[in-house]
């Protein structure tokens, strides 16, 4: 499958992760009865991991040698919002379970062509404290041998390395849980807890609030943008001045300065450009970053034209003050109730920060 065929197919998986994180709010009442065995086919051999470019936390781990070991494969990339709010809870099954027996991997797949660096694969599993092995994929080669299309996608595979059960998507971590204890039990493991974990998620990893939720992922480079609306609309891969409208329907968004639209980016040529967005949603974020490693682009944040105070994101200040210093998703917006429509905007005072995508929560 061609690499934007599979980005199509993954963006989808945003669409199905509201009703999906829906039905895990029933967790803390599973969590007081033992089930009985869920039904699980086989779905196939687990797949040889190959392809990896390179392993994190890890020698190479190969289908054979896992044999006689329950595994979960974690399909992610690390700018995405729907994969980060997965994380506390894969992160909490593989310290629970390793002693059992579970052995957890994560396989990075990247959407965008800065997550194709191992470096800063190495650096984002740092900073989202993430000890257990993964496989660097930046070809997709193991995302095609699994036919997978989602990020995120959980696979787990029994001791006979058999693929028992996935799940795509966030939520129905209860039920995700319940299949690991029923895995690990089939090897013959005693000790395990039929109980729940339980997470404390902050931050970007926090679950979104779903009841709020009106604004869809939306790129920005040209390729696959929505509701583009400066008067003229874009200039495809060539600078140009843009001048955003006064206000903006929702969902919409525009430039303001002088910005060159690629296909999978938007690059700012001259201090003082601005991005403006008009969306309904607790939290906003924004995959960017520099385009010269090394630099750094100081930026302002303003919602409904004023500093957002107390609805500022982790990496904005209450003033609205942030400085883009590395390619990564920036949350820089988390709003109390009551959550309505706002005109979010947002101003870099240095010239060179690419913008690749806004997500909500």
């Amino acid at each position: 499958m061609k690499a934007n065929h599979l980005l199509l197919a993954a963006t989808l998986a945003c669409a199905i992760a509201a009703p999906i994180e829906t039905l895990a709010k029933d967790d803390g009442m599973v969590q007081q009865m033992t089930p009985p065995a869920i039904r699980l086919p086989n779905e196939g051999a687990l797949p040889p991991f190959d392809g990896a470019a390179e392993w994190l936390n890890s020698p190479p781990l190969t289908a054979a040698g896992l044999r006689g070991r329950v595994v979960l494969v974690d399909f992610w990339t690390y700018t995405c919002i729907n994969w980060r709010r997965t994380l506390p809870y894969v992160r909490a099954w593989a310290e629970k379970y390793k002693a059992q027996g579970l052995v957890v991997i994560g396989v990075h797949s990247p959407e965008f062509e800065f997550e194709k660096n191992a470096d800063n694969v190495r650096q984002a599993a740092k900073d989202m404290r993430i000890d257990y092995p993964i496989a660097i994929d930046s070809d997709h080669a193991i995302w095609g041998a699994f036919n997978n299309e989602y990020w995120p996608a959980l696979y787990f595979i029994d001791a006979q390395g058999h693929i028992r059960h996935h799940q795509f998507g966030e939520g129905e971590y209860g039920q995700s849980e319940k299949i690991i204890q029923q895995l690990l039990a089939e090897t013959g493991t005693g000790g395990i807890s039929h109980g729940l974990v339980s997470v404390d998620a902050r931050g970007a990893e926090a679950a979104p609030d779903w009841s709020s939720l009106k604004s869809p992922e939306n790129y920005v480079g040209y390729e696959r943008t929505e509701n583009f609306e400066p008067p003229g609309g874009a200039v495809r891969g060539k600078r140009h001045v843009y001048t955003a409208p006064a206000r903006l329907n929702l969902n919409h968004w525009s430039l303001s300065g002088d910005w060159t639209m690629d296909k999978g980016a938007t690059l700012l040529n001259k201090a003082n450009g601005r991005i403006v967005y008009r969306f309904h949603a607790r939290d906003l974020h924004l995959v960017m970053g520099p385009r010269a490693r090394g630099t750094s682009v100081r930026f302002r944040v303003l919602i409904d034209g004023q500093p957002p105070g107390a609805a500022h994101g982790i990496d904005v200040d209450e003033r609205g003050n942030g400085t883009v210093t590395e390619q990564r998703m920036y949350q820089l917006i988390r709003q109390p109730k009551p959550i309505v429509d706002r005109q979010f905007e947002i101003e870099f005072l240095d010239s060179g920060v690419e913008a690749f995508s806004f997500t909500f929560g």
